[in-house]
């Protein structure tokens, strides 16, 4: 009976073992794809600053300026001007949303001994 219950303790020790190389090279495998996603980020985050500053050189209004002013024949771009603005008046907007008499109206404040908001 001791030997039986030294040869199932040897086994368990064995299979605990197993299962923690195993968890062990998970872990390892994990952290490398782990760095492999921060560094492909990082280069990511790179080449996205210096498409920024790219779009931001490419946009200088200046740069812009000249285009238009070469390429008037074929795009007829002119500059802004004042009068083609409209007024805010003149913008539609939507009517406010109209609640039924039913739902009850929110009321903040105190009244007073005469029954008015003071």
């Amino acid at each position: 009976m001791k030997t039986f219950l030294y040869l199932c303790a040897a086994l368990g020790v064995m299979g605990l073992a197993f299962w923690a190389y195993q968890e062990n090279y998970q872990t390892q495998a994990a952290l490398k794809q782990s760095a492999k996603v921060k560094r492909e980020i990082g280069e990511l985050r790179q080449s996205l600053a210096i498409l920024n500053a790219e779009w931001a050189y490419l946009n200088r209004p200046e740069r812009l300026a000249e285009l238009a002013e070469i390429n008037f024949d074929r795009l007829g771009l002119l500059p802004l001007e004042p009068e083609q603005f409209g007024a805010v008046e003149q913008v539609a907007f939507p009517p406010p949303p109209v609640l039924p008499i039913t739902d009850p109206i929110e009321v903040r404040g105190q009244l007073d001994g005469e029954g008015q908001f003071p």
